[in-house]
């Protein structure tokens, strides 16, 4: 039975929880939170009926905020520090070898973004940090040390940003007088080299921004080692929920996805048809999940939210696979 609601206050409600929550009722079991944050997808899937959770983030703060509420639930909630690409591992380690299911609620956290001092936004001045786990090279470093061929490689593919080569040369001119240290400097030598933004555009930092925080936090190769650890720990039967907020990662999600759940065969004139295998993952549903209008005009953060979730098989979990995602990876382009 699920534990009652505490007394403090609930996290922020995060994106697509109750579409989450429908697509895998009934909850039940052994859940992984891959992505604890501000702890609102553990909360949500305690509150329906899972026996236990286990919280995993790999900064720091999320398990300093979440001390205000979560011994309400006493042992029913399990918060280890660490990142969700190990989350089979860590999962093993505090006796969960199997699991009912994984959530995963990929990109920046809205704590992170709120804070100044942690270097995530370009609407607020601060360090240029934006390391989740507060550990290893920074954006600083990245902006500062990275050749200039490498931080336009960094910006076009991670962040689909056309002015990649532009501003990549505008940053080394701008580091050759001064370190760039704060979000600021950073915003301003964007700013300087784009066309300002028309009404209803997203600021001209936005992708810029994107592409160094996923490249500082190897994002797209946390992901991938993710998906594949979440199919080695789910039991036959249990479910994984992806949640993207924009076309790269969601990309990834799904070609492992569909990749996992084919059965090969097929094949045309311009592809070969693929050895027969049994599945891993059947989808349910097929498709992705979109946020309805509600959500999103209550929390506008949902507008590009996707959610893909997966019901594992009985079969074996099959051999790590990246070169199906589609995304260079980081020491190719460093």
């Amino acid at each position: 039975m699920p534990a009652p609601a505490s007394d403090t206050p609930a996290p922020h409600t995060p994106v697509l929880l109750d579409a989450i929550l429908n697509a895998v009722a009934p909850v039940e079991g052994v859940w992984l939170d891959g992505t604890f944050g501000a702890g609102g997808y553990a909360r949500g899937l305690l509150e329906a009926g899972a026996a236990c959770v286990i919280g995993v983030d790999r900064d720091p703060l999320a398990f300093e905020m979440a001390t205000e509420w979560a011994g309400g639930f006493g042992e029913r909630l399990k918060l280890v520090e660490g990142t969700f690409s190990d989350l089979d591992d860590l999962a093993a380690s505090i006796g969960h070898p199997q699991l009912d299911g994984v959530v995963l609620d990929l990109g920046v956290s809205s704590m992170q973004l709120d804070r100044a001092e942690r270097g995530f936004s370009f609407m607020r001045d601060g360090p240029l940090d934006m390391r989740m786990g507060q550990a290893g090279p920074s954006a600083e470093d990245l902006v500062n040390d990275a050749p200039e061929a490498a931080l336009a490689d960094i910006l076009f593919h991670y962040g689909e940003e056309r002015a990649a080569r532009r501003i990549a040369r505008a940053i080394v001119a701008e580091r050759a007088e001064t370190r760039i240290n704060s979000t600021a400097q950073l915003v301003q030598i964007i700013e300087k080299n784009l066309p300002r933004a028309k009404p209803g555009q997203s600021h001209v930092a936005t992708r810029s921004f994107q592409a160094i925080r996923i490249a500082v936090n190897d994002e797209f190769g946390q992901l991938a080692e993710g998906l594949m650890a979440a199919e080695r720990a789910l039991k036959p039967g249990g479910q994984l929920a992806v949640v993207t907020f924009h076309s790269l990662e969601d990309r990834i999600a799904k070609r492992f996805l569909q990749d996992r759940a084919s059965t090969g065969g097929g094949g045309s004139r311009h592809a070969p048809a693929e050895a027969e295998r049994m599945p891993t993952f059947t989808l349910t549903p097929r498709r992705a999940i979109a946020p309805g209008k509600d959500e999103v005009a209550i929390n506008p953060r949902a507008r590009s939210a996707k959610l893909r979730v997966a019901r594992r098989t009985d079969v074996p979990a099959g051999a790590p696979q990246t070169d199906i995602l589609g995304v260079p990876p980081l020491t190719e382009i460093l």
